[in-house]
């Protein structure tokens, strides 16, 4: 069964970077959603097992969702990757405090979330990632 990752960007482009990135990887059932908002509807009917999440978007920031996840019993599993352009300590510690694992910022290395997902999906050795 391939994993399902949600990812959720305003940028329909930095969505496409995402989508093709993951997919250099191997399988994966992908959804992708351009804001807060339709993240927490999907998450209303699915359970993804990892989400990549920017923090500047309308309505419902990736923040917000992070605290909303984590505080869901039934989704407070799911690994948080935050993937965004605020370089600032301030919303590093934030998203972090708030239960994102990892907190990347734009522009990113390909690479390097390859293998933030390959480890948070338990994937390590795939596609030659290492940890």
């Amino acid at each position: 069964m391939s994993s399902r990752i949600l990812v959720v960007d305003d940028s329909s482009t930095m969505r496409s970077l995402l989508v093709s990135t993951l997919e250099d990887l191997g399988c994966f059932e992908i959804t992708e959603t351009s804001s807060g908002f339709e993240a927490l509807k999907f998450l209303s009917q699915e359970k993804p097992d990892l989400i990549i999440t920017d923090i500047n978007m309308p309505d419902i920031n990736g923040l917000e969702l992070v605290s909303f996840v984590k505080r869901n019993p039934l989704m407070k599993g799911i690994p948080l990757i935050i993937v965004t352009t605020e370089r600032g300590d301030r919303d590093r510690v934030k998203g972090l405090e708030l239960g994102a694992e990892e907190y990347l910022t734009k522009p990113f290395d390909p690479q390097v979330l390859q293998r933030l997902v390959a480890k948070h999906l338990g994937l390590a050795g795939k596609a030659g990632l290492g940890e």
